[in-house]
């Protein structure tokens, strides 16, 4: 058996089998799996398990899309997100452990800051933050203005938003922190894409292959990356993390850390990006308040983080025994905060379902989650998103849909995969 279909067996393949039998048996959280309809628009299932109660039990996970529990569980010294193989049956678990010896490293495998938890954890973002700063993030704007205004001076009257705006903004500014050549765009581009579902659960074997390749492929290329920035250093990010003094992080640790900066800095900001774009095109009167009023951006963009988030859901595992909500919970049991619905929880935000730029609490949504895991690439995010679609709408005023969008086919993602649109033409 080959170590690709190990790790699909004991990664996706015995969690399909167990989904699959508990949408058999009614569970109604099976259907955020199997329910096309849930993908298409998951918000009407997350008001139901909202109102099945503030911790919801299924026969696959606890579940909660409550605000309030779901920040409990995210922020909790209680949870984390390391999977501990000795709790899966003996066969299981040396099959698992089996299958990574010959893994890829993805950004959901060990060294990655998204599956490792302190002092780990702790030790990694530290050493990430003293790149990673402030200072460093708005020292990009100029270029992140500068590449918005270079891609739409190529476009036509009729274009598709995605794949010629959305997503070559955000992977031309991870390109440039990570000391890539700008030709290698669309292939970082391709590997963003092919790695991008490893984040689901429940994958087929055909699918979870390609996302193997792609990583696979991204890893051999940055290893060599590596070594050519330790002879010639630039001056982006990347080059300062290899160039660390004293503690430094080992070749897996970058190769994490720079995959997860692709993979998490990429995914967030086209799915932000592409749906800002939609919300503001089927909501002309919310568009007119931000032509009125520029200052308005920066709250319209955390309302898009909250009306429809790019990453719908998180997971935790509990590590020791606690009490959320009133509910024990023990070692082993995995909670999924549901980001998206507690972003729509009418305890926290008024009328929820209503998009409103004017907000005056929208950056009180969970999108980019919480506690030591809160998103690191979280300013950058909405650098991109406030340059890029102000941006659009400064030049493109009149914009609007021109064809069938097309909703990407991952589900803890969340965004177009296409959007065809046109520019209004004025007299």
């Amino acid at each position: 058996m080959s170590g690709t279909l190990v790790r699909w067996a004991t990664r996706h393949g015995f969690a399909r089998l167990g989904i699959s039998a508990a949408a058999r048996k009614g569970d109604p959280q099976a259907r955020f799996f199997v329910d096309p309809a849930v993908r298409a628009d998951p918000y009407p299932f997350y008001d139901q398990i909202r109102a099945q109660g503030p911790l919801v039990h299924g026969r696959i996970m606890w579940a909660t899309a409550r605000h309030d529990v779901a920040s409990a569980v995210l922020r909790s010294e209680a949870f984390g997100v390391g999977f501990n193989d000795q709790r899966l049956p003996a066969p299981i678990a040396l099959l698992w452990r089996l299958g990574r010896r010959t893994a890829p490293i993805g950004p959901v495998d060990p060294p990655s800051m998204l599956v490792t938890d302190p002092p780990d954890h702790t030790r990694y973002r530290r050493l990430v933050s003293k790149v990673f700063t402030a200072r460093a993030i708005e020292a990009l704007r100029p270029k992140i203005e500068r590449t918005a205004e270079e891609l739409l001076d190529g476009l036509g009257p009729r274009f598709d938003l995605v794949e010629q705006y959305a997503a070559l903004l955000p992977v031309t500014v991870i390109a440039d922190i990570l000391g890539v050549p700008l030709a290698m765009r669309r292939q970082f581009l391709d590997w963003g894409t092919m790695a991008a579902p490893t984040l689901d659960l429940g994958l087929t074997y055909r699918q979870y292959r390609r996302t193997e390749i792609g990583i696979r492929q991204s890893n051999a290329w940055m290893r060599g990356h590596f070594e050519r920035l330790r002879r010639e250093p630039g001056d982006d990010l990347l080059s300062q993390l290899v160039h660390l003094e004293g503690e430094q992080l080992t070749d897996d640790e970058l190769l994490a850390t720079a995959g997860l900066l692709l993979a998490a800095g990429f995914e967030t900001t086209v799915n932000l990006l592409g749906t800002g774009a939609a919300l503001l095109m089927a909501h002309p009167a919310q568009l007119e308040l931000l032509r009125d009023d520029p200052s308005l951006w920066r709250g319209a963009v955390e309302e898009m983080l909250r009306f429809d988030s790019p990453v719908q859901n998180s997971a935790r595992i509990c590590q020791r025994p606690v009490e959320i909500a009133g509910i024990q919970l023990h070692p082993g049991h995995v909670v999924v905060p549901m980001l998206g619905g507690a972003n729509r929880d009418p305890a926290v935000f008024a009328d929820p379902g209503r998009f409103d730029v004017t907000r005056a609490n929208a950056r009180d949504h969970l999108s980019f989650s919480g506690g030591v895991h809160y998103c690191l690439g979280a300013a950058l995010a909405r650098l991109e998103g406030e340059i890029g679609l102000r941006t659009l709408f400064d030049r493109h005023p009149g914009l609007t849909v021109a064809g069938e969008p097309r909703r990407r086919k991952t589900r803890v993602l969340r965004g177009y995969e296409s959007l065809p649109v046109a520019v209004s033409v004025t007299v």
